[in-house]
């Protein structure tokens, strides 16, 4: 049987259509997963992202754990409250997952994974943890809620429905979050507009949904959620990244830590092995939808596709490819469609930030 967020029946009663991504009965969308699209970049949307499972690292030295556990470095983490993006390796320096760091105290750190890894992830952490910080307890939130609000007019939007929120919330910087009992409100998210990512509990979840969608707040589903990651250049976990898959082949190598003598997972393989392939941004040159799995052939050797989509912001199709390491921006090179070779360009990412499209 799927499984079900806190806010199933909510969705239903927006009329949502709804699909199964990784076990879980989510919404792709809600009518027009075009318009959800274009509402998140020209003012603000939301997503049930309570499939993701926060999870919950208490007891001394939780930061030296994470030391080892994570490729980046949680000693940038000095202020509670401050996030940091980063990824689980294992010891091939293959990714286990990438996921979201808070420290809250010395003593409490939280983790948030994503849904199709949850299980494999909290098992690989309490693995590592038995064996060098045995007195630690991993307590993945089942009992939380996670709604993201994303847009120009998202704070706006939340502040408007949570004005008591509002004077914590509101000097929040990117990548840091404000946490009162089981309530966190996050200036994170995954569509490359502003915003809040929003934990509370489970049952408190639909009241907070309705209250937005009042103020005019769209519900958006995982249609538009990933139109705008890849706009983005934001990764899929599974698509773009995963255990066969170094950071340093994904696009994630700023994640990767390796100023301080630190002994994390992974990490004398990365160094051995350094980057084998590019990771770059296509914009297809012709008419057609570049999608994940097609092969890009370069004079340099053939690579693959590992996003694609039409852009509804840009007009035309884009896509994420690993490529051979010879290949740079500005290069032509062409895409497998159904048995034509289709030309497309070598572009950095994003393509579009903040509503304004960064290539053309």
């Amino acid at each position: 049987m799927l499984k079900r967020t806190p806010l199933f029946d909510t969705h239903l009663a927006c009329n949502a259509k709804m699909v199964d991504f990784g076990g879980w009965e989510m919404p792709l969308h809600y009518g027009s997963q075009v318009e959800e699209h274009h509402h998140v970049r020209h003012h603000a949307g939301m997503f049930d992202v309570s499939h993701m499972l926060n999870v919950d690292i208490e007891g001394a030295d939780v930061r030296g754990f994470l030391r080892t556990l994570v490729a980046n470095n949680v000693d940038k983490l000095q202020t509670p409250g401050k996030a940091l993006y980063s990824c689980m390796l294992n010891p091939q320096g293959g990714v286990i997952d990438d996921l979201i760091i808070y420290f809250l105290s010395e003593s409490h750190f939280r983790i948030v994974v994503n849904a199709g890894t949850a299980e494999k992830d909290v098992s690989w952490m309490q693995q590592q943890a038995s064996a060098t910080h045995p007195d630690l307890t991993i307590t993945p939130r089942r009992d939380l809620a996670m709604i993201a609000v994303q847009g120009p007019a998202a704070r706006e939007a939340v502040w408007s429905v949570w004005p008591q929120r509002r004077a914590a919330s509101e000097s929040l910087i990117a990548f840091s979050a404000h946490v009162e009992g089981d309530v966190m409100i996050a200036r994170t998210g995954y569509t490359g507009e502003d915003g809040f990512e929003i934990v509370l509990p489970a049952a408190e979840a639909p009241a907070l949904w309705n209250a937005l969608k009042a103020a005019g707040v769209a519900p958006a589903g995982l249609g538009a959620r990933d139109t705008l990651r890849l706009e983005a250049g934001m990764n899929l976990y599974g698509n773009d990244m995963d255990e066969s898959v170094s950071p340093f082949d994904a696009g994630l190598a700023w994640t990767v830590a390796l100023k301080t003598p630190r002994a994390f997972i992974g990490r004398n393989v990365l160094e051995a092995n350094g980057k084998q392939s590019a990771f770059v941004g296509l914009k297809l040159l012709d008419r057609g939808v570049l999608r994940a799995h097609m092969k890009v052939v370069t004079p340099h050797g053939d690579g693959e596709i590992t996003s694609g989509t039409h852009s509804p912001t840009l007009g035309f199709s884009v896509a994420m490819a690993r490529v051979p390491l010879a290949v740079a921006v500005g290069d032509t090179v062409n895409v497998d469609i159904r048995g034509k070779l289709m030309p497309a360009q070598v572009v950095k990412m994003p393509f579009v930030r903040n509503g304004k499209a960064l290539i053309s």
